[in-house]
């Protein structure tokens, strides 16, 4: 059952990309009520993308505990650590994976608010100073400092369990519904995200190969934007051998991307811009797309990712050219991911 209420959305435009949602309570309102018309190809990357964040926070406040509930400290942790903030690229990719499928919306806004609320609790837990050690995240005190310490453990491992909790409730076929659990259970651990976040904590100091740094990487960022991407094409059609291949090199391309513009960005932008600490790489000795390969070169790669991503589409499309409308969105979110700024 989902608790909490569904909030109202009001959004602005700001000079970046992302959003700013102003949530004011209502009446509960079940949260997939017909968008689907507001989030085809047809409208611009920049309306899709802030339709589609608008919804997600609508999805997301809707699924959490609400914070008038017991244990009230908690619940409140964890909707400051999920609510009103970041880019959302994770469910953004769903619903763009979402529309090669003929995806159910429900089943899509259930897979992208579970993948969300994983991606939340790792940044809950990065931050702790026995990780990564940072007082700012999305622009905003990080949880720990806010709420301290032993609630921001518990905080994470409840929003890992709750995203588990959200996308089990799907409604898809029983064997559908079972790889999709398992997709983004091994994205989670120790051969996904953990796995990755295990390295990078053992590399510090420590000089890597850029095959090293690749793996590490593939694991800690890479795993859970290619769940967001089987989550979504997986709520919609079954997906066949020749596509599965076409979407996984998108994914690898995509998610090798997503971290050498992070590490690239780490150097070039400031805190405010980021929301977060900047040059925390360098300041604590770890290993960086920019530090074994150089700014440029780095930015190289990052275009090369880019193309790389575009063609494993393009392949993609062959298998059934009337989706080329659809796989225009997944296209323009690997620019994005390139292009950005924070």
């Amino acid at each position: 059952m989902w608790q909490g209420k569904a909030p109202a959305i009001a959004i602005r435009r700001t000079t970046s990309i992302r959003v700013q949602l102003s949530l004011v309570s209502h009446s509960p309102k079940w949260w997939f009520d017909k968008p689907a018309a507001n989030l085809t190809c047809s409208s611009s990357l920049l309306d899709w993308m802030i339709r589609s964040q608008g919804h997600i926070e609508t999805a997301l406040a809707a699924c959490l505990p609400s914070g008038q509930c017991t244990p009230t400290h908690l619940h409140e942790a964890m909707r400051y650590a999920v609510l009103d903030g970041g880019k959302r690229v994770r469910p953004l990719l769903v619903f763009a994976a979402g529309q090669l499928t003929d995806a159910n919306y429900e089943e899509l806004t259930r897979a992208a608010c579970a993948v969300e609320l994983i991606h939340a609790y790792s940044l809950v837990h990065d931050d702790m100073p026995c990780m990564d050690d940072d007082a700012l995240r999305r622009g905003k005190a990080s949880v720990h400092v806010k709420f301290g310490e032993a609630t921001a453990l518990l905080t994470g491992d409840a929003l890992q369990a709750h995203a588990v909790f959200v996308l089990a409730q799907g409604k898809n076929p029983p064997e559908r519904q079972l790889e999709m659990l398992r997709i983004l259970a091994q994205a989670s651990g120790s051969r996904g995200m953990c796995g990755g976040q295990a390295i990078d904590l053992a590399s510090v100091g420590m000089h890597l190969s850029l095959e090293q740094l690749e793996q590490m990487h593939q694991l800690k960022t890479g795993a859970l934007l290619q769940a967001a991407v089987f989550l979504g094409a997986l709520c919609g059609q079954q997906l066949n051998g020749n596509q599965r291949v076409a979407l996984t090199r998108y994914c690898n391309a995509v998610g090798l991307a997503f971290q050498v513009i992070d590490d690239i960005l780490d150097v070039t932008s400031d805190s405010i811009i980021l929301g977060k600490t900047a040059g925390k790489d360098q300041a604590n000795n770890k290993p960086t797309y920019v530090s074994i390969l150089g700014l440029d070169t780095s930015k190289a790669l990052a275009e090369k990712c880019r193309i790389e991503a575009h063609n494993a589409l393009e392949t993609y499309s062959l298998e059934n050219p009337r989706l080329d409308l659809s796989v225009q969105r997944l296209s323009q979110l690997a620019d994005f991911i390139v292009q950005r700024s924070d």
